[in-house]
């Protein structure tokens, strides 16, 4: 049946589709055209290879080649555009309850007040396997999922788009989210070595460099980067003792500190830590992530992501969210080591999914029997090839350091929340903090810190501040 889906017709050869639109930002109407088509990817003979589906945005009224344009994509990889697209960024916007979490169907989606389109056109794009984008031939995905093939072919989706609706003169920004920053930072590199400079880049909930974040043997450096976010995240459901709970940035001050020198030095003395370090190390650990003494010993004082997210609650018989650990879950068995979904992701699917899918036909007027895939199927993930990084850890930082040298006019924004449990904030911090990057080029950074998880903006006041952030990042970057 998956191969049936895929082999489907490509509506490659038909028109764009295109609407006029209102929205009101900052109480001032504002004109907006919509266009939703197929773009074409072809190899050297001009034979198709795949079709990349897109939404894209512009002002009304007479193109202006000078406006900015902004491209927009999410992660995975494997994931659609539709996150930043309909959370963030477009100018419509899914309605949750106030600080994210599922409201009862029907579900509405609503105009987007705090839509970047005021600063910037703006265009989100599926890659391959994700949202209606479809290899054209079966199997033919595989030259896509891929670090180096998926780079390619989201690089040359863009060369197409400022070729086709003559957007070669426009300011350039990226903004990618979770794996979508590893791809926006490896596209910076590749971008600029075929004469193409961005402006600027938005890395939200960033992870470029994966040793980071996997919990792999030998690999001590993710126990050390996740543990002032199982702060946080013991702050909010009030597991800290007493003295930690008033004010969770002095909280996250003592934990990054203990982080970085005692927690660090203990976990590289192995088996050399004497009796009194290790008790003295599993007594902070329980101070700063609410956990038992006794479980953190068992666990040789390194606590992954899963365990912790079933052991923080496990007296309440509940878990808290990987993508954002605000949120709690229910498992079927509460004595099992790891949670049995991510409630913070089963929360926020099924509005996103029905009124994705509902805003296409209905108010975009795309029409197709193609199903769009909120989420690539299994295959796109089995068969990802991270190339040579498969030997150690995936890692496009290199990629940004270069774009930066070569570009020295880019700048680079990263907005990280304080309960993201897949890309902490402090391993962001670790990654950017050992770009190797010239003193110089320093200032080219900047960064925005924000009381919710991956996906910030599902907080309705953590949304308007992200707005502002990024409004004043474009300010900076426009030299305006």
């Amino acid at each position: 049946q998956d191969e049936k889906k895929d082999l489907i017709q490509l509506p490659v050869d038909e028109e764009p589709v295109v609407t006029t639109h209102s929205i009101e930002i900052g109480g001032t109407p504002f004109e907006y055209t919509a266009t939703a088509g197929m773009m074409p990817l072809r190899d050297e003979t001009g034979e198709l290879e795949a079709g990349v589906f897109y939404m894209s945005y512009r002002k009304a009224g007479e193109p202006d080649p000078l406006r900015p344009l902004m491209f927009s994509f999410n992660g995975g990889p494997g994931s659609s555009s539709v996150w930043l697209h309909l959370g963030a960024v477009g100018p419509k916007r899914v309605r949750l309850l106030e600080e994210g979490h599922l409201p009862a169907p029907p579900f509405v989606l609503e105009d987007n007040p705090n839509s970047w389109l005021e600063h910037t056109d703006l265009c989100f794009i599926d890659p391959v396997g994700t949202g209606y984008s479809r290899p054209a031939k079966k199997d033919g995905g595989e030259k896509y999922w891929g670090l180096k093939g998926d780079i390619e072919s989201v690089a040359e989706f863009i060369r197409l788009f400022l070729t086709r609706y003559e957007r070669w003169a426009s300011p350039l920004f990226l903004v990618g989210e979770s794996y979508g920053t590893t791809r926006a930072a490896g596209l910076s590199g590749h971008l600029i070595e075929h004469g193409i400079a961005l402006n600027g880049m938005i890395l939200v909930s960033s992870i470029l460099n994966l040793q980071t974040a996997r919990f792999t043997k030998g690999n001590d450096l993710p126990y050390i980067l996740f543990l002032p976010t199982y702060t946080a995240t013991a702050w909010f459901h009030k597991k800290l003792p007493a003295d930690l709970q008033g004010d969770l940035r002095e909280a996250l001050r003592q934990v990054e500190e203990f982080a970085a020198n005692e927690y660090t030095l203990a976990l590289a003395k192995g088996h050399n830590l004497t009796e009194d370090e290790r008790a003295a190390t599993i007594e902070r650990l329980s101070r700063f992530t609410g956990l038992r003494p006794e479980y953190i010993d068992q666990t040789d004082l390194r606590i992954n992501i899963h365990m912790f997210c079933k052991e923080l609650l496990r007296d309440e018989k509940r878990t808290v969210g990987r993508l954002d650990s605000r949120f709690k879950g229910i498992d079927a068995n509460a004595a099992e080591a790891r949670p049995e979904v991510d409630p913070s992701m089963t929360g926020i699917l099924p509005p996103y999914t029905a009124l994705l899918n509902d805003y296409i036909r209905r108010q975009l007027g795309f029409k197709t029997d193609l199903y769009y895939r909120i989420f690539a199927e299994g295959k796109l993930h089995e068969k990802w090839d991270w190339g040579k990084a498969s030997e150690g850890h995936p890692d496009t930082s290199e990629a940004l350091r270069q774009a930066l040298t070569r570009n020295p006019h880019m700048r680079v924004f990263v907005a990280s929340g304080y309960y993201d449990l897949a890309t902490p904030y402090f391993a962001t911090q670790y990654t950017l903090s050992h770009l190797g990057l010239d003193p110089t080029l320093k200032d080219n950074l900047s960064a925005g810190y924000y009381e919710a998880g991956h996906m910030m903006y599902i907080h309705t006041a953590e949304l308007v501040k992200l707005k502002r952030d990024v409004s004043e990042f474009m300010d900076r970057a426009l030299n305006r």
